[in-house]
């Protein structure tokens, strides 16, 4: 672990930054108070998700579909005017 006091992370910035890129802890103390210098990692890039359900009926598609209960159960029922 590499210590500074704040005058001498004035003259050694780069220093103590490619000591926190390699890894290392730095400390940078000031008045008493310690603080951490570390790198922070770039966030990992999201995936774009990949559609799992393929649609075949564009009434579906466009929202225009509703369910509706029968005496056997669910029934698929298309909403757009005939």
């Amino acid at each position: 672990m590499k210590r500074y006091t704040v005058s001498v992370v004035r003259e050694r910035l780069s220093q103590a930054l490619d000591e926190a890129e390699r890894g290392l802890p730095v400390i940078i103390e000031r008045k008493g108070v310690r603080y951490r210098l570390a790198v922070e990692k770039p966030p990992r890039k999201r995936r774009k998700p990949q559609f799992r359900i393929e649609i075949l009926d564009p009434a579906i598609e466009a929202g225009q579909w509703t369910w509706d209960w029968t005496p056997d159960g669910l029934r698929f029922r298309d909403t757009r005017p005939k």
